[in-house]
């Protein structure tokens, strides 16, 4: 394991945690084939650990073609069967047509903002937002994700509750809920534009 004492506790001590904290966790995300699956990834990993569905990440985009949100729209149940049966999937079918579904709510998103993208960080004007009360601890969940989720379950997706809405917002780089002591809060903080709340 490379020096793990300036960055988030909650990566250290795993190889597999720590690259994905260092290479992708909360850096401003502006892509939506990754859009898609950081949101194809956090449905699949509703009641797992985080680090279950990063061992099984490589399974869970050979499912999702790629994660390829046009054709992931277009699945059949047979596609679904076959999504199941892909070696170290995580077998759930009802994850599976969640992500189906979702990604037909995605497409049609897409068509009428341009990119989902462009509707996502519309919330926060482009800006990633760093609260201030978060150096004491993290909420579940907040009144932004309370805001995003109700409207992407309002579209029809599934699977994102305000809770797994939050863990996506931080994925995504729109809160910077990395540690003050990690050298990626500073980062982000003085790298990317953003926005102080409290």
């Amino acid at each position: 394991m490379p020096d793990t004492s300036q960055v988030c506790s909650w990566c250290r001590g795993d190889k597999l945690l720590y690259d994905y904290h260092c290479g992708e966790w909360g850096i401003p995300l502006h892509d939506d084939v990754r859009h898609f699956e950081y949101l194809a990834l956090e449905a699949m990993q509703c009641g797992l650990s985080w680090l279950l569905v990063l061992k099984k990440r490589d399974a869970i985009r050979k499912a999702f073609s790629g994660f390829d949100v046009r054709r992931v729209a277009g699945y059949t149940e047979a596609d679904i069967q076959t999504a199941l049966e892909v070696p170290g999937m995580i077998r759930s079918a009802g994850k599976i047509r969640a992500v189906v579904n979702n990604a037909g709510v995605f497409c049609k998103m897409q068509e009428e903002y341009g990119s989902f993208d462009s509707w996502l960080w519309s919330y926060t004007d482009g800006k990633t937002l760093v609260y201030k009360s978060h150096r004491s601890g993290l909420p579940a969940s907040n009144s932004l994700s309370d805001e995003i989720s109700a409207f992407l379950r309002k579209r029809g997706m599934k699977y994102l509750g305000s809770v797994t809405v939050y863990s996506y917002l931080q994925s995504a780089g729109i809160i910077n809920d990395h540690e003050p002591c990690c050298r990626l809060y500073e980062y982000i903080n003085s790298s990317f534009p953003v926005r102080f709340a409290d």
